[in-house]
């Protein structure tokens, strides 16, 4: 089994479940949930129950952004969904979309979130959105969120061990 592995594709793709199965004979794995509390949304209460429902009762859970920390010390197995909402939220942290030159900043937790990955002396798997594939955003906060995307998805990428893309519930291995 490799060390690290990046799991890919786009919305509603099956990342999650393609994740999930990587890890799933695995009694002790940690579930590091980043997308935070949205309390009010039942559409998003509805995702969130449906992946809790999906993970073995023996897993454990870490609801943050802080990854790096998880990264650099040992322990269990890590389940990293998503990084796409690490990204937004980690913006959101920054106030990016209300100043766009807060963007050195976020670069800076991605150089340092890359740098963990490459050195975590865990097993992990991280699930991110490739959002770069579609058409050109319109406002400029939206670009800048995309590129950043990309970014991230290529130094996690080239740092992982293994990288597999998920489309239509099917996931194939990238060479």
């Amino acid at each position: 089994m490799a060390d690290r592995i990046l799991v890919l594709g786009g919305a509603r793709s099956g990342k999650s479940i393609a994740a999930e199965r990587l890890l799933a004979d695995l009694q002790d794995v940690v579930y590091v949930a980043t997308g935070g509390d949205d309390s009010g949304n039942a559409e998003w209460a509805e995702r969130v129950a449906k992946h809790q429902a999906r993970r073995p009762v023996s897993w454990g859970l870490a609801e943050t952004l802080d990854l790096v920390p998880l990264l650099e010390s040992a322990g269990p197995p890590l389940l990293i969904d998503c990084l796409t909402l690490w990204l937004s939220r980690t913006m959101d942290a920054v106030e990016v979309w209300t100043d766009l030159t807060h963007a050195h900043l976020v670069e800076d937790r991605i150089a340092a979130l890359a740098d963990a990955w490459a050195g975590t002396p865990r097993h992990v798997v991280a699930v991110s959105n490739d959002v770069g594939s579609g058409i050109v955003p319109a406002d400029p906060g939206t670009r800048l969120f995309r590129d950043l995307m990309g970014r991230l998805n290529t130094t996690i990428s080239l740092a992982s061990d293994q990288v597999l893309w998920t489309i239509a519930g099917r996931t194939l291995p990238l060479t």
